[in-house]
């Protein structure tokens, strides 16, 4: 008996489509904007603080820096996501994208290091608010039918931000100023969401609602029914936030590690190619992939699935390149460990807004995304780090992969949502 139910796109508008284009175009522009400090630091560091490349004063000042932007990540995303809810998602997600947009801008202009650390802190503001904002709208304007893959879609359109990041450092070479100019071009894009995005009704309702307290942190942290779902949704935002940071981009490390035991004189360009393209392309096809699965199986057996192969594959990545096939081998298991590894992320925008009612849904997604990054710090700063510096490469990222297990552990204290309508 064949299956006779429409395709899942069959009833979405025109008008939730070009949400979907929107809110994905804050996401591109907001990975963008995280990625091209990175991309650029090499130059711009040693340029500011007027040393050579390789004085350590460079590798100081890139860490603090990155640790600035976990910090104004986190406290913008648990701002703007509370304002989403009580102003509405239209004028704070133009909000967050001026925010990135024109403070990146403006780090063209910087001549002291400490002007750096301070805009790299606004544009982190900017972009830990645009996420929660997008991943609430779509949740809400797309049917509960075509739910999953929309927030599949729009969390997979971040591999774009990424690759154009990449391609911007190629372009500009050491000329870092020109990346930062480029930044101002999404404050494009604030004119669009303003004349095109209209407030999703249940918005709309659940502001006339008197009773209702609209992005209340002590609602969804005092509401029995409400604190389990963002305590546990963070902390399993935490092992995907870690893994990704401890294991995932560690890919680059692994390549380079075989290519330099095998003597190779290219080691550090293949690296990059390797994760930058080859990895990357998989990561993306999983962040893709989560929604059609998680529409299918529900979320939770979607991300116990993905959890479960990141672990075992997580091993095969550093150790069986080593043994047999080399970098050629190393080319085929990175797409299929960044598919895992990797496309559970798409499934925070699935799944965290539909956990929450309407008047907390922005500020509950915000609050696991945004509490897990500042969880994982930790296992960054010290665990990461000692493993990596103390034992083999291979063996301390094989042992940070079996955090990916902890995950199961949250994922049996929260709720299964797929089909189900969004709670009011």
């Amino acid at each position: 008996m064949t299956d006779q139910r429409p395709p899942w796109y069959a009833g979405v508008t025109r008008y939730q489509w070009l949400v979907l284009t929107v809110a994905s175009l804050g996401w591109v522009f907001d990975a963008f904007e995280g990625q091209i400090y990175n991309i650029t630091r090499a130059d711009m560091l040693p340029d500011l603080l007027g040393v050579a490349a390789d004085d350590p004063l460079v590798k100081l000042w890139g860490e603090r820096f990155l640790g600035i932007f976990l910090i104004g990540g986190t406290l913008g995303g648990w701002l703007f996501s509370s304002l989403a809810d009580r102003w509405g998602r239209n004028p704070v997600m133009a909000l967050t994208i001026l925010f990135y947009s024109l403070f990146s801008g403006l780090t063209a202009f910087a001549g002291e290091i400490w002007q750096v650390g301070a805009l790299r802190f606004l544009v982190a503001m900017g972009v830990g608010g645009e996420w929660a904002v997008g991943a609430a709208l779509v949740s809400e304007v797309f049917p509960k039918e075509a739910r999953e893959r929309a927030g599949g879609i729009f969390h997979a359109t971040s591999v774009g931000g990424l690759w154009m990041a990449a391609a911007v450092g190629l372009a500009v070479g050491t000329q870092w100023r020109y990346a930062y100019l480029l930044g101002v071009i999404p404050a494009v894009l604030v004119l669009w969401v303003r004349l095109s995005i209209r407030e999703p009704e249940s918005w709309q309702q659940a502001r006339q609602t008197k009773s209702k307290q609209l992005g209340s942190y002590r609602e969804l942290l005092g509401d029995p029914t409400w604190r389990p779902r963002a305590v546990y949704g963070a902390l399993l935002a935490m092992v995907g936030l870690a893994t990704f940071w401890g294991v995932v981009v560690a890919g680059q490390d692994i390549a380079r590690d075989l290519l330099e035991r095998a003597g190779d004189p290219d080691a550090s360009s293949k690296a990059k190619i390797a994760f930058g393209f080859v990895q990357t392309a998989g990561a993306g096809a999983g962040m893709l992939a989560f929604g059609p699965i998680a529409a299918r199986l529900g979320s939770r057996m979607t991300f116990a699935i993905m959890h479960v192969v990141a672990a075992i594959v997580t091993p095969l990545v550093c150790w069986l390149p080593s043994s047999v096939g080399g970098y050629s081998l190393l080319l085929v298991l990175l797409p299929i460990f960044g598919f895992f590894a990797q496309g559970i992320h798409a499934g925070y925008a699935v799944y965290f807004p539909t956990l929450f009612p309407t008047h907390l849904r922005a500020t509950g997604s915000g609050f696991c995304f945004n509490t897990g990054r500042i969880l994982a710090a930790p296992v960054l700063i010290w665990l990461s780090a000692w493993m990596k510096a103390t034992l083999d490469l291979r063996l301390a990222i094989t042992c940070l992969g079996g955090m990916f297990l902890l995950g199961l552990v949250f994922l049996l204290l929260l709720p299964e949502t797929q089909g189900q309508d969004l709670p009011e």
